[in-house]
């Protein structure tokens, strides 16, 4: 299929679309690259083996977003492009709106106006807010607890009511869990900007030596060691899901909310283990007070995964924290090591005409 990938230079859009190109899709990537670099499109050009064709864009810029769908045509596309960082939602709440919700709109505007009628969205688990029981079923509460989970539910809820409103329109919402690791390969992973958001890539750091330590929030909740628990999730893993997805949605030609996890959770201070046996490396941490807001811990049930679209996760958290380091060690700095621009690489361009 021919298949349009919004934020497809990220690190989860980037792992996909490795994925897609594998099973032998044709991969178009737009991408406004606030939140990633053009570097990561001659390393994925390197591990699909072909060109990729990107084109800077803005989904807020409708105009832009129109000129995508116009003189090419899409069999499906794959929607990850989003602000994602929970603390700064809180502190940004209109940006995120903005971004999020306003961007998802124009998006379904051109695909509906195109004839484009399946989609992958990239949702969140934090729509389930704290849930009431663990593992969380798709069928949990729906109760989100910031503005990033917010503007997720309100995308869901966008994608849904147009499916409703037009019975040839499908979409499956993949409600990821915690997404970590990196390609096997090393050339691509998570490179975030500034201080990191989640605990893997701040575990790198420490580990790398960039940052002193890892302060640990709360080391008294009602876990296996104290310290909280999460469903960790390979980020390859992730990737071969919205591929399921789409296989899915061809098949089935009908639309679901599917939970993406491993189904079991790993302690923060489990995790800090796994990535020192991975590193070789010790990760010095602090025990600080618990964070507003935090839950002992969460994880998911992802047999519908598996009932729908034939997935299940196959690597362990030793295996992400492997893949993880081999990341971090091999580019402390991100994408800013050892790759050149794709505009002067050649093969994969950036379209200026398609600009923010």
């Amino acid at each position: 299929m021919h298949i349009l990938v919004c934020g497809g230079a990220g690190y989860i859009g980037s792992h996909a679309c490795v994925e897609l190109a594998a099973r032998g899709h044709q991969v178009v990537i737009a991408d406004s690259f606030v939140n990633s670099s053009p570097r990561v499109l001659q390393r994925l050009q390197t591990l699909v083996g072909a060109p990729l064709a990107c084109h800077r864009v803005d989904l807020r810029d409708r105009g832009a977003v129109e000129g995508l769908f116009t003189g090419q045509r899409f069999d499906a596309v794959v929607h990850f492009a989003a602000l994602k960082a929970v603390g700064e939602s809180c502190q940004r709440p209109l940006d995120y709106f903005d971004n999020n919700i306003a961007g998802t709109i124009h998006l379904l505007q051109a695909m509906q106006a195109h004839g484009v009628h399946r989609l992958v969205f990239s949702s969140s688990a934090t729509v389930y807010g704290d849930p009431d029981a663990v593992p969380v079923r798709e069928d949990a509460p729906l109760r989100v607890t910031n503005p990033y989970g917010r503007t997720k539910l309100v995308m869901e809820q966008l994608i849904g009511d147009l499916c409703a409103s037009d019975p040839g329109f499908h979409a499956v919402n993949l409600r990821y869990f915690n997404p970590v690791g990196a390609h096997p390969s090393g050339l691509i992973g998570e490179a975030p900007g500034g201080v990191p958001n989640n605990l893997m890539p701040y575990v790198c750091q420490v580990a790398v030596g960039q940052r002193d330590r890892l302060a640990v929030f709360g080391g008294d909740w009602p876990t296996v060691d104290g310290t909280g628990v999460r469903d960790y999730i390979h980020v390859v893993d992730l990737a071969r899901a919205h591929a399921d997805a789409l296989d899915f949605l061809v098949r089935e030609g009908r639309s679901a909310n599917i939970n993406l996890g491993t189904g079991r959770g790993t302690s923060v201070l489990e995790l800090v283990r796994a990535f020192e046996r991975a590193s070789g490396r010790m990760v010095a941490y602090d025990i600080v007070a618990r964070r507003a807001g935090d839950v002992a811990e969460v994880y998911a049930d992802p047999s519908l995964a598996h009932a729908l679209l034939g997935w299940h996760a196959e690597h362990d958290i030793d295996a992400m924290c492997r893949d993880a380091w081999r990341w971090q060690s091999n580019n402390p700095r991100g994408y800013e090591d050892g790759a050149v621009d794709a505009d002067a690489a050649g093969g994969a361009p950036v379209d200026a005409a398609l600009s923010r």
